[in-house]
């Protein structure tokens, strides 16, 4: 579960609120979306969830964890409860497929009997059986993704948030992928997915959560139609 309360980011010695004063909660199994224009906040909230950075004001917990206070010595527990999936995948090139995912497991110390069990079974979950040994390169786009996507879901978070996944794939290859986040919602993970695409969004009966200039603007099912994304 994620729980923001009255947060404001204000970087460096700026004179200008990244996020002010926004609170808002994303409940365990949820699915929402997250929109705004550039700018808007919604890089600096992931930031904040991911524990790159700490608010300047206000009360963050993500899975149990309190963002604010917690130690560094801490921080890889709570991101073992998370995946994220990247717009440009940043998958390692020189690794298979298979050890793309692999390696996300041995970061965090799994064992060879458990990353063996594991992986297959991620790797089917996203379509990817058969491809298990071919390089990034070899791959499409939708594929790469697919494949950032079960790297993501390997160490079973809590869940997954996916920052702009569809930016650079085709109109049927987004839909796929975010059938592919339903999907995977349905079992039970939370999905926050940040994104600029209205079409994508308006295919889906989804929470969406609007931003700009650092405030929440709109939260709801029909949130999105309010507010034009630019």
């Amino acid at each position: 579960m994620v729980q923001m309360n009255n947060v404001t980011m204000v970087y460096g010695n700026s004179d200008v609120a990244a996020l002010d004063g926004v609170s808002l909660s994303i409940s365990e199994g949820e699915f929402a979306f997250l929109v705004g224009p550039s700018g808007s906040g919604k890089t600096t909230i992931i930031k904040l969830l991911t524990g790159e950075i700490r608010p300047t004001e206000g009360e963050i917990t993500v899975n149990g964890f309190n963002m604010g206070e917690m130690k560094r010595r801490k921080m890889p527990k709570m991101r073992r409860t998370i995946g994220v999936v990247f717009q440009d995948f940043r998958l390692i090139e020189n690794m298979t497929v298979y050890d793309n995912v692999a390696f996300a497991m041995r970061v965090v110390g799994a064992t060879g009997k458990e990353i063996k069990a594991r992986v297959p079974k991620v790797l089917e979950l996203v379509g990817l059986e058969g491809r298990e040994k071919r390089l990034p390169t070899e791959l499409s786009g939708g594929e790469q993704q697919r494949v950032a996507i079960a790297r993501a879901l390997v160490n079973n978070p809590k869940m997954i948030i996916a920052d702009e996944p569809t930016g650079n794939l085709d109109p049927v290859r987004s839909l796929e992928l975010m059938l592919l986040l339903e999907k995977i919602n349905d079992m039970g993970t939370t999905v926050l997915v940040v994104t600029h695409e209205k079409e994508l969004v308006n295919a889906f009966s989804k929470r969406v959560i609007a931003i700009d200039g650092g405030h929440l603007i709109s939260d709801g099912m029909d949130g999105y139609y309010n507010y034009e994304i630019e």
